[in-house]
């Protein structure tokens, strides 16, 4: 069991839309009769059930069951404004500039992944997963404090309930965005996974729409290489996406 969860996975993309991997692991999940905290800071609710039907996944019902725990980041960044102050909210950071910490929203992922023992379906484990991490910078908090967001969640998702974590970052390429690329290298040395989606160098391709770069860290071992990687290229298709060697695809062959 301990080979499969308490893991981190970081998801990063520069120059393409990785989405498409937030997609995947949340249907994955999902499917896998997994208890979900979905914390979307990009996307709306219907946008996700959308993408999720096409990959056999129903976020409607998953949520109205209790599987599926989602935080609306556009809508509630709207709602925090118009709470009275007294009442906690995830968001709470929009409303209170000076506080500086994520506290509300750890506290509204530990709550939402908590086990009870009321007759609730059992779940398999409990995941979390972030989609962006990089919206919380563009909203000012800094990456200190997204990091020790991430430390205080795994500490509680990770190893006391033995879940996992995802994450998607991007990487914006730009030399004199510090706290991004503090942000992004924090979360490599704490990742177990790391997906990295790039756009190809020569530009559009109809029949190649990026590479992935997997890289899988493990902790050090006399005996073992720390760090595997491979690198595959990728088109996004209707329901699915395919994945084939480099200079591989099927449209050159």
């Amino acid at each position: 069991m301990s080979d499969v969860w308490g893991k981190l996975t970081l998801l990063c993309d520069a120059k393409t839309d990785g989405s498409f991997l937030v997609h995947h692991f949340l249907s994955f999940y999902l499917k896998a009769n997994c208890k979900v905290c979905f914390v979307a800071l990009i996307q709306s609710f219907s946008h996700y059930n959308i993408v999720g039907q096409k990959l056999g996944v129903n976020l409607t019902t998953a949520r109205e069951r209790g599987q599926l725990v989602f935080l609306e980041g556009l809508k509630s960044s709207v709602d925090v404004f118009f709470r009275a102050e007294e009442e906690p909210h995830p968001l709470q950071f929009l409303r209170d500039a000076n506080t500086g910490n994520l506290q509300p929203l750890y506290e509204f992922v530990r709550e939402a992944l908590q086990p009870v023992d009321n007759g609730e379906a059992a779940w398999r484990c409990p995941v979390l997963l972030v989609d962006d991490l990089s919206v919380l910078l563009s909203l000012g908090m800094g990456a200190v404090a997204v990091l020790d967001f991430i430390h205080y969640c795994r500490a509680t998702v990770c190893w006391k309930l033995q879940g996992n974590m995802v994450a998607l970052v991007h990487d914006s390429g730009d030399a004199e965005d510090e706290e991004n690329d503090i942000l992004l290298n924090g979360l490599s040395h704490q990742s177990h996974l790391i997906l990295r989606a790039e756009g190809l160098a020569t530009g559009f391709c109809r029949d190649v729409h990026g590479q992935l770069k997997v890289l899988w860290r493990r902790p050090p071992q006399p005996t073992a290489q720390r760090d595997r990687s491979l690198t595959y290229q990728y088109k996004i298709q209707d329901r699915s996406v395919s994945f084939f060697a480099k200079g591989l695809s099927p449209a050159v062959l």
